[in-house]
């Protein structure tokens, strides 16, 4: 038997001890938010420290990996699902962002992608590299011929799910016998780990990746998105694909 064992036996069980705080806090008529901060001071008080989980680095593509990836799905000659992709790996938007894009959020001519209520449901607008518009356009249209909405929607004119684009790039990441799979948020974690190694500072990155934060990025600035903007057409030329 341990020595936390016996420590354990002799708690009061955590539903009768709940009953006796909540008979000494209901006269405070407490909401969420007094709960927190009383228990917040609670475990102040007893010095108790909250263990936390250390994060692990997110496993990122390298560039060749990419190559592989995107030469298999081009072999495929489906222009649909190499848009997607590519939309994916030149943006960095969430897939949630995605499916979300409507026909009327490209702007061919700043080269620019509109994304209404990403995370945080904040606003922001996108680039995309000066030498993808053509091949975007060329499926913009197609769309637009048949009616559709999304950007990417299926043939029954219903927007791409998340799972659905999650199980496309799955399916070329087999085929291109990777060693790790590849989801939506891989490509944007190559896209942004890229732009940096490329020395596009994190201020510039904020603007259009969508993170709020110092914790998020190191560095945040509020800066105009055509100052991003430039420093992002400064090295695309460089991208793998």
């Amino acid at each position: 038997m341990s020595a936390v064992e016996p420590l354990a036996w002799r708690r009061t069980p955590a539903k009768r001890k709940a009953r006796q705080l909540a008979a000494n806090l209901r006269q405070e008529r407490p909401d969420h938010a007094y709960l927190k901060e009383v228990f917040r001071q609670l475990r102040a008080e007893l010095g108790i420290v909250v263990p936390r989980t250390p994060k692990r680095l997110p496993y990122v593509p390298c560039e060749e990996e990419i190559r592989r990836y995107y030469e298999t799905v081009w072999r495929t000659r489906k222009p649909g699902d190499l848009v997607l992709i590519k939309t994916l790996l030149h943006t960095g938007v969430r897939v949630s962002e995605l499916v979300a894009i409507r026909l009327g959020d490209v702007d061919f001519d700043r080269c620019q992608i509109r994304i209404n209520e990403g995370k945080g449901r904040k606003d922001r607008v996108v680039p995309f590299p000066a030498a993808f518009k053509e091949t975007l356009a060329l499926h913009h249209d197609r769309l637009r011929q048949r009616g559709a909405s999304y950007l990417f929607e299926s043939s029954w004119k219903k927007p791409y799910s998340d799972r659905g684009v999650r199980r496309l790039l799955e399916r070329y990441a087999i085929a291109a016998g990777l060693a790790h799979p590849i989801s939506p948020h891989r490509l944007r974690h190559f896209l942004l780990t890229w732009l940096k190694k490329q020395g596009v500072d994190d201020a510039l990155i904020q603007p259009y990746s969508g993170h709020a934060s110092r914790k998020s990025l190191e560095i945040y600035s509020q800066l105009a998105i055509g100052d991003a903007q430039l420093a992002y057409d400064g090295v695309m030329p460089r991208f793998p694909v």
